[in-house]
C-alpha cells in the first residue's frame, strides 16, 4: 500500500511539472480573441441554442457566453434576451437568431424569421451594428430603439425606429428609416418600399420597456462600468458597501451556507478562450467575467470594474472566461496536472477565486497589449506586476508561480475541486465536489494555466439538455442579405477538437483557427449574399399612423401593415403576460419617489444581512477555536442556513408589499389624470 501511496505522488508531482511547464506562446496583436461576447440573460419558454460549429441543438442554458456562429431559435410563446456591452436584443417567438460576427468593432447577426426588438444605448466610435435578414440588410446609425420583423415566407422586413436611425440595404437601394417611422420592405430581388407611422405597442413591446426600465433604473451603474455585461442584475440580488481600501463592494445575498464563488454553475468549452465558467445564479455573469473577489467580515463580495469617470482614461472592461487561479498537489489528489491525452487517472481539477490587484494571465494565445488590457480594465493592478506575470509565463514559457501569495486561496472554503469527468463533461460542480484539505489548500503549488486537455463535444454543447425544438429546416439554409462582408463559418467541432489535441490540449489561437476554416466555397457562404451596390431611393409614404391604420393587422408583433400587398407573417404572438408596471414614465416625480423607496427598502435589507452574516461568521469563528465536533458543526449550518432562508423569504415579503403599493399608486395617479368626460356615458 505503502509503495501504491508512493506510485501515486511521484506520478502526480510529474503531471504536474509537465503542466506548469507546458509551452504558451504570445500572439500577435490582431490575433487576440475579442474582448467581448453576447450574454443569454433571459429565457422564458423553449429557446434551444446550437454552438458555433455544430449542427446540434440543446435547450439553451441563462448566462451562456454566446459568440460568432452560435444560433438561437426561440419556440411559439418564447422570449430570449441578450446582452452585448450596451445594447440588447431581444427575441419574441418563433425567430431564427445568429450571430455572423462579434468582436470589439461589429456586432453582425442573422434573423432568418421572427421579431427581434434592439435597444442600442450608445455607439462607440468606429462600431457598427448590422442586423441581415433574407431581403436586406439593416445598419445602426445611432443609439436608439429598433424592431425588426421577418415575415414566414422570407420576403418580407419590417424595419420599426422608436428612437434612432437606421439605413436598409438590399435590391440596390437604400432607404433610412427615421425616428418615429415604421418602414416595410418586401421582395428580394427589388425591394418595395413603403414607410407610415409606427404601429401601437404590443405585449412584445411592453414586455421589452420592462427591461429598459429594469436596466436605466440600475444603482449598480454608480459603481460599475455599465460596459460590464449583467450589471442589471446585481442591485436586486445583493448590496453595495464600502470596504477599505477596495471602494465600494458588492455582496450577494446567498442563502447557502458556505457559498463561494466559481462553485455553483459548471465549466464549459467555448472558443477561443477555451474553459470557461457558466454560473447557475440568475445573475452570475457579471461577477464571474470581470472584476475581483474578496472575502470580507466572513461573506464573500465582489469588487467589480470601475465605471468611467469624466476627464479619467477609460479601457472598456475586457470579458475574461474564468478569473481563477488553479491549483493542485499530490498531498491531497487534487491537481492541475494534464497529460496531453487527457487527466491522468485519480487527478482531480481545483481552483479559487483571483483576489483584487491579483494579475490574470490568460490560458489562451493573447499579446502583451491584451494582457494589459484585460487586468487594467478589471481591477487596479500594478503594471509591473502585468508585465512580469507576462514575460515569465507567455516569453519564457513557465506557468510556475513563484512568490507570489494569493490572498484568497488561504480562505476556509474558497478552493472548489471536482472531477475530471464533471470538468469536461459540463455537469454540475456543486453535485460533484472533490473534499480538500484547507491545511494542504492553503500552501499547494498555483497554474495560471486552465487544464490542458481537449474537450469531449458534451464541454462545448454546455449543460443544456438535447432538444427537438428547433428552427424548420428551411431555416437553416435561408440565406440572408449582408452589406458587410462576414468572416467565414468557424470550423467543424471535429477540426477544431483535433487541432486542440495536436496544441497539447491548449485552446488553438485566431490564427489556427482561421487555418482550419472551410474555404470560401458556394456551400460554405450560401447562408450570405453581399448586397449590390446600392444608390439612394424614396419609398412610398403612408401618412395614416397607429390603430387609425386600416392596412396594419391589429397585432403587431405577428402580421405587420404590407401596403404592397406581399405575404406577411400571418404568425400571432398574443399570448403574453401582462406589463406589470407602467412602460412610460408618465409622472416623473412618482416614478422618483418609488425609486428612492426601493433604494432604501435595499440599503435597509442589507444592513440586516450584513449584521447576519457578521454573527454566522463570529459563530462559525468561536466554534472552530473550540473544535468542535462535526456533529456540532453540521447543526450550526443548518441553523444558518434557515436564518439565511428566513431572512431572504421576510426581504421577498417586504418587497411584495412595496410593489403592491407602488401599483396602487401608479393606478391611482392614472385614474385621477383621466378626463373627466371619459367616465360619462356617450349619448
Amino acid at each position: 500500500m505503502k509503495t501504491r501511496s508512493l506510485y501515486w505522488l511521484t506520478l502526480f508531482t510529474l503531471i504536474l511539472a509537465v503542466a506548469l511547464a507546458a509551452p504558451k506562446r504570445a500572439a500577435a496583436d490582431d490575433d487576440d480573441p475579442p474582448g467581448r461576447v453576447a450574454r443569454l440573460s433571459v429565457t422564458n419558454g423553449q429557446v434551444s441554442f446550437s454552438p458555433a460549429g455544430t449542427d446540434d441543438w440543446v435547450s439553451a442554458v441563462a448566462n451562456r457566453p454566446i459568440t460568432t456562429g452560435d444560433k438561437l431559435w426561440t419556440d411559439k410563446d418564447a422570449r430570449a434576451e441578450l446582452h452585448v456591452d450596451s445594447a440588447a436584443f431581444r427575441l419574441a417567438g418563433e425567430t431564427g437568431f445568429s450571430f455572423l460576427n462579434l468582436n470589439d468593432q461589429t456586432i453582425q447577426v442573422r434573423i432568418t424569421e421572427g421579431t427581434v426588438s434592439i435597444r442600442v444605448r450608445r455607439l462607440g466610435d468606429g462600431e457598427n451594428i448590422e442586423v441581415d435578414t433574407p431581403n436586406l440588410a439593416l445598419s445602426i446609425l445611432r443609439p436608439g430603439r429598433y424592431r425588426i420583423n421577418v415575415n414566414e415566407a422570407g420576403d418580407t422586413t419590417i424595419v420599426s425606429v422608436r428612437d434612432g436611425e437606421g439605413e436598409v440595404t438590399g435590391g440596390g437601394s437604400s432607404y433610412t428609416v427615421h425616428p418615429g417611422e415604421q418602414g416595410s420592405f418586401s421582395g428580394t430581388d427589388t425591394l418595395d418600399a413603403d414607410i407610415e407611422g409606427l404601429a401601437d405597442a404590443d405585449d412584445f413591446d411592453n414586455w421589452c420597456n420592462e427591461r429598459d426600465l429594469h436596466e436605466d433604473h440600475a444603482v449598480a451603474r454608480r459603481y460599475v462600468s455599465d460596459d460590464v455585461i449583467g450589471y442589471e442584475d446585481l442591485d436586486e440580488n445583493g448590496g453595495w458597501r464600502p470596504v477599505p481600501d477596495y471602494g465600494t463592494v458588492w455582496f450577494p445575498h446567498v442563502t447557502i451556507v458556505g457559498w463561494a464563488p466559481y462553485r455553483y454553475g459548471h465549466w464549459a468549452y467555448i472558443s477561443p478562450w477555451g474553459w470557461t465558467w457558466v454560473d447557475d445564479a440568475s445573475w452570475g455573469f457579471a461577477p464571474f467575467h470581470y472584476g475581483r473577489w474578496l472575502f470580507v467580515a466572513g461573506a464573500w463580495g465582489w469588487v467589480p470594474a470601475p465605471p468611467r469617470v469624466v476627464g479619467v482614461a477609460y479601457v472598456r472592461p475586457v470579458y475574461a472566461p474564468a478569473l481563477v487561479a488553479w491549483v493542485g498537489g499530490p498531498h491531497f489528489g487534487v491537481g492541475v496536472g494534464i497529460g496531453v491525452g487527457g487527466f491522468a487517472a485519480g487527478v482531480n481539477v481545483g481552483w479559487f477565486p483571483l483576489g483584487p490587484r491579483e494579475v490574470f494571465v490568460p490560458s489562451y494565445a493573447v499579446s502583451r497589449a491584451y494582457v494589459n488590457r484585460v487586468n487594467i480594465s478589471n481591477t487596479t493592478v500594478n503594471q509591473t506586476a502585468v508585465n512580469n506575470y507576462y514575460n515569465a509565463t507567455v516569453v519564457n514559457r513557465n506557468v510556475n508561480v513563484n512568490n507570489v501569495r494569493y490572498v484568497n486561496q488561504g480562505v476556509p472554503g474558497a478552493v472548489t475541486a471536482t472531477s475530471p469527468r464533471a470538468f469536461t463533461s459540463a455537469q454540475p460542480v456543486s453535485r460533484n465536489l472533490v473534499a480538500v484539505d484547507q491545511r494542504e489548500v492553503a500552501s499547494a503549488p498555483v497554474g495560471i494555466s486552465a487544464p490542458s486537455v481537449g474537450p469531449p463535444k458534451q464541454a462545448v454543447m454546455g449543460a443544456g439538455t438535447a432538444t427537438n425544438v428547433r428552427p424548420p429546416a428551411a431555416l437553416a439554409s435561408r440565406p440572408v442579405v449582408a452589406k458587410t462582408a462576414p468572416p467565414p463559418p468557424p470550423p467543424s467541432f471535429e477540426k477544431q477538437q483535433a487541432a486542440i489535441q495536436a496544441n497539447h490540449g491548449q485552446p488553438i489561437s485566431m490564427a489556427q483557427a482561421r487555418q482550419i476554416q472551410p474555404a470560401r466555397t458556394a456551400a460554405t457562404v450560401a447562408p450570405v449574399k453581399i448586397a449590390p451596390p446600392s444608390t439612394p431611393a424614396t419609398p412610398r409614404v403612408n401618412a395614416v399612423q397607429g390603430q387609425n391604420n386600416p392596412n396594419r393587422p391589429s397585432n403587431a408583433a405577428g402580421a405587420q401593415a404590407n401596403p404592397a400587398g406581399k405575404p406577411a407573417n400571418t404568425r400571432a404572438y398574443s399570448d403574453r403576460p401582462p406589463a406589470s408596471r407602467p412602460t412610460t414614465v408618465e409622472n416623473p416625480e412618482l416614478e422618483q419617489k418609488h425609486q428612492q423607496e426601493l433604494e432604501q427598502l435595499h440599503q435597509k435589507q442589507d444592513q440586516e444581512r450584513q449584521q447576519l452574516e457578521q454573527q454566522q461568521y463570529q459563530a462559525q469563528q468561536k466554534l472552530q477555536q473550540q473544535n468542535a465536533e462535526a456533529s456540532k458543526q453540521q447543526e450550526l449550518n443548518q441553523q444558518h442556513q434557515q436564518q439565511l432562508e428566513q431572512l431572504a423569504q421576510k426581504h421577498n415579503e417586504e418587497k411584495q408589499k412595496l410593489n403592491q403599493k407602488q401599483q396602487a399608486e401608479h393606478a391611482k395617479a392614472a385614474s385621477s389624470s383621466k378626463p373627466k368626460n371619459e367616465d360619462k356615458p356617450h349619448h
